[in-house]
């Protein structure tokens, strides 16, 4: 895939074109509303296509699906497959700091272009730029068993089980090599076991606690 596959040259040519790879560090004319435009657009095409794909599926799973989808990690991912970030405009700052990798940048690009095509050519070309961008994504999307993090999977594990439900605390937050590192116990209630994980921030060490407390607690007949 590349941008020559999915952008014809009128719109590559296009002054919002330009201002959709425009990060705000380079400048005042830059990609914020166009991502933000891009971003609501993304959403009903993604819940448009989900919708008619899965007719059995309820409205609960059809968000977890689109969340799965739209996430910043899944655009990033879909930024770098185009090597979007050699055609990022940054500021010397951002550029210094390796910008045209970040998550949120290009995931923003990314929205900004779905907004920048919208404006330039319309509703149904929005649409296809969209539909090529998922398009293997949209072919292999895995199971909603697989998609639940591992916080909620405990939670209802726990709940099967007429236990309540578990606390993240954290043990001890510190820094090192210039990185921040979160060390959080899941503490469930009545289990003598301890569930501890050092993350490099507090969600994913959260995740992977509850990720070990999920697999010791399925393999007990409560």
């Amino acid at each position: 895939m590349s941008f020559g596959d999915l952008l014809d040259e009128t719109f590559q040519d296009s002054e919002y074109y330009r201002q959709a790879l425009t990060h705000r560090s380079a400048g005042a004319d830059n990609n914020e509303r166009l991502e933000y435009l891009g971003d609501s657009l993304l959403g009903f095409f993604i819940t448009e296509w989900l919708f008619h794909r899965y007719p059995w599926h309820s409205e609960g799973d059809l968000t977890q699906l689109r969340a799965y989808l739209v996430r910043g990690e899944t655009l990033a991912a879909i930024a770098r497959e185009l090597d979007l970030g050699k055609y990022l405009l940054l500021g010397a700052g951002e550029l210094k700091t390796g910008g045209a990798q970040r998550v949120s940048i290009l995931a923003d690009a990314v929205e900004a272009l779905i907004g920048a095509m919208y404006l330039s050519a319309g509703l149904d070309q929005a649409r296809k730029l969209v539909m090529g961008l998922y398009r293997t994504r949209l072919e292999s999307i895995p199971a909603l068993d697989q998609l639940r993090d591992a916080k909620t999977k405990l939670q209802e594990l726990l709940q099967s089980k007429g236990m309540n439900l578990p606390r993240y605390v954290l043990q001890k937050q510190s820094r090192k090599s210039g990185h921040d590192l979160f060390t959080i116990e899941c503490v469930v209630e009545g289990c003598k076991e301890k569930f501890i994980v050092t993350g490099k921030s507090r969600r994913s060490a959260e995740q992977d606690a509850a990720e070990l407390a999920y697999v010791y607690m399925s393999g007990l007949d409560i």
